[in-house]
């Protein structure tokens, strides 16, 4: 996993509320035997919808997708945060997650950013203005900026997640992190 310090990059309004995880990647995907190719399935029954906004060639390039709330809820996919990565999105900004969803996003290196609903809103008009707008989600300090708009709000990370983040770690970095004690522990 790469560290994450700060992600600065454009958005993607995904104007949707209980978004779940056969939505994000149909269940279809999920015979592929290699973790690579994910992205061709992010939304792909959505996708056939012309005005849908990842078919919107002024959000081409966006790094960080704004969603409404409850995102990600029903099954646990780590394919879901595969699709959604290998898309190109580094962070997903959302009102509210399901615990499971934003678990796995955390150990993948997906940033889960989880502000009010007036805020999402603010930034959806944003960037719906001009797609350009920049967005700062700095993980060091726990804030969301749009400067466009005026938003510079706190997001909400535990301790040990900001560390992940910060350090690159995934569970296997996090377990050698601890090499001294646990060498110590088996002499």
């Amino acid at each position: 996993m790469k560290a994450v310090d700060v992600i600065n990059g454009t958005g993607v309004p995904l104007k949707r509320s209980d978004v779940d995880t056969d939505q994000i990647i149909p269940a279809v995907w999920l015979k592929q035997v290699e973790r690579t190719g994910f992205e061709k399935g992010l939304f792909s029954a959505w996708r056939d919808e012309q005005d849908f906004v990842l078919n919107d060639e002024r959000y081409t390039g966006a790094n960080i997708l704004v969603a409404g709330p409850a995102f990600g809820v029903g099954s646990s996919r780590e394919h879901a945060v595969w699709a959604i990565q290998q898309y190109g999105f580094d962070a997903v900004i959302a009102p509210s997650f399901s615990d499971i969803f934003k678990n796995n996003c955390t150990k993948n290196g997906l940033v889960p950013v989880v502000v009010p609903e007036t805020t999402v809103e603010a930034i959806w008009a944003a960037i719906e203005a001009d797609p350009r707008t920049s967005i700062v989600v700095d993980v060091a300090q726990l804030t969301v900026e749009v400067p466009a708009a005026g938003i510079d709000e706190p997001f909400p990370m535990s301790s040990d997640v900001q560390h992940r983040f910060l350090n690159g770690l995934d569970d296997i970095g996090i377990t050698m992190d601890k090499a001294d004690a646990i060498d110590a522990f088996e002499s």
